[in-house]
């Protein structure tokens, strides 16, 4: 098996000017994020605290894993124990998510650490997590017809351990010699991993996460204050038809990898516009406060409370949020479905594009 860190293999693919110039924008916006971090402290936190429940919750989406907004919160936020399987793994993604976000500079990418890592993500959920597949798990695809077809065989289970040892230290090598805009490493590496698909579950979510791990030590922390996940989650089609295009051929070390090398330069690019608009939003002198509950309810799937807003917009108050609700209420954009204390809300307008 040749995985696609083998230096002759690097050299072989022809980066074209789309490509090129999609690695300049996204290194402009790396220039420009020192300045960003360095302004309110109290607008970067509320980012992080709606960022770090967004990501977690749409990961875990993507999986067809979901729980209510309201559980969501408190699970995230360590108020109360996961109750099912679908809390289960919510509260992995959790555990993972932040210890990425305190300790990546500790991390080293290794088998090991990764073992790791999908041991927590599983431990509420299983238990079963930190050991590579023991059988193989071909990728399937449910047609229309009802029809289940092999999308993709990745490494056999057999293969797995030696593939991904090969899949670490050829990053590795090729990070230390810095022959190719690190970018473009961690990109096909979250291919290669995905294309290997060394556990029985997980597997997508070890991937997003990893792809956080990996950016972060680059030094881009976008993902920290705007949900990437999200922007995955916004664009998922892409996602998958990007992987099936770069994966075909894979095994042979024919594949293209430059459809999937665009889509994850692209989700990087529209992570770091949101960053920009949303702290452009916010940061407008008075009413940043609104503008945070507004976008917060912007991104709620399913009904919501006072109290689950108050849980995702930390230092913000409820007087602050019902007066919110009260104007979208005004404009017709959410309506309230119960009254009282505990009402309850819901949106009557789009998703933000």
């Amino acid at each position: 098996m040749k995985l696609m860190f083998l230096s002759d293999r690097m050299k072989d693919i022809a980066w074209g000017p789309t490509t090129m110039n999609m690695l300049q924008r996204v290194a402009e916006f790396k220039g420009k994020q020192a300045l960003y971090f360095q302004q309110s402290l109290e607008i970067l936190t509320a980012m992080k605290n709606v960022a770090l429940i967004q990501s977690t919750e749409s990961s875990n989406r993507i999986e067809k894993i979901v729980v209510t907004n309201k559980r969501l919160t408190e699970i995230v936020n360590e108020r109360v124990d996961p109750v099912d399987r679908s809390e289960s793994e919510i509260a992995g993604y959790r555990d993972v998510l932040k210890v990425i976000h305190e300790s990546y500079e500790h991390m080293p990418v290794t088998s090991n650490v990764i073992l790791q890592l999908h041991r927590n993500l599983l431990q509420y959920a299983t238990g079963s997590g930190g050991s590579y597949k023991m059988s193989d798990n071909d990728i399937t695809e449910e047609l229309p017809s009802g029809e289940t077809i092999i999308r993709f065989k990745p490494v056999s289970a057999f293969e797995t351990k030696q593939a991904m040892q090969d899949l670490v230290n050829g990053f590795r090598k090729r990070k230390e010699e810095a022959l190719y805009p690190e970018l473009l490493l961690i990109a096909i590496f979250i291919l290669d991993f995905l294309s290997i698909h060394p556990f029985p579950d997980g597997n997508g979510r070890m991937a997003r996460l990893l792809t956080l791990l990996l950016l972060y030590q680059a030094g881009y922390e976008v993902g920290r204050y705007i949900s990437l996940e999200k922007c995955i989650e916004d664009t998922k089609d892409q996602y998958y038809a990007t992987l099936q295009k770069s994966s075909q051929g894979w095994h042979e070390g024919t594949n293209d990898v430059r459809p999937w090398v665009e889509y994850f330069l692209t989700m990087l690019i529209e992570g770091h516009q949101r960053f920009e608009q949303r702290m452009g939003d916010l940061d407008r002198g008075r009413g940043w406060k609104s503008r945070q509950v507004e976008g917060v309810i912007q991104h709620l799937m399913g009904d919501f409370s006072v109290a689950d807003l108050l849980e995702r917009c930390p230092g913000i108050t409820g007087p602050t949020i019902r007066q919110v609700l009260a104007r979208m209420s005004k404009k017709g954009h959410i309506v309230a479905i119960t009254k009282g204390r505990n009402a309850r809300w819901r949106k009557i307008f789009g998703d933000e594009d």
